[in-house]
């Protein structure tokens, strides 16, 4: 079993920046990538990026250039980097570990950007 729990978000201007984090805990050895989702009200949960255990990252096409994705494995810790933000940025973000079996989810914070 893993457990996990982001913070950071926020309230932020246009342009602004942000750092989530997800601390995982529990079973960190099943882990085999972590990633962020995210998902407005009314629409589609969506990949937002993603870590694989052997450090290849991936980011979706909205996001490419204005966030970054990294982690530290001491802390079992994934963050979520977020610059230039925008108004379609505002959602529930929320981290997402892939396991051996199954999978895991936070339960989401918020992020809203003010125009």
């Amino acid at each position: 079993q893993v457990q996990l729990v982001e913070s950071g978000g926020g309230l932020v201007q246009v342009g602004g920046s942000l750092r989530l984090s997800c601390v995982a805990s529990g079973s960190i050895f099943t882990i085999s990538a972590m990633g962020w989702y995210r998902q407005a009200p009314g629409k589609q949960r969506e990949f937002v990026a993603s870590i694989t255990r052997g450090g290849s990252t991936t980011l979706a096409n909205s996001v490419k250039g204005r966030f970054t994705i990294s982690r530290d494995n001491a802390k079992n810790t994934v963050y979520l980097q977020m610059n230039s933000l925008k108004p379609e940025d505002t959602s529930v973000y929320y981290c997402h570990a892939d396991l051996w079996s199954g999978d895991s989810w936070g339960q989401g914070t918020q992020v809203t950007v003010s125009s």
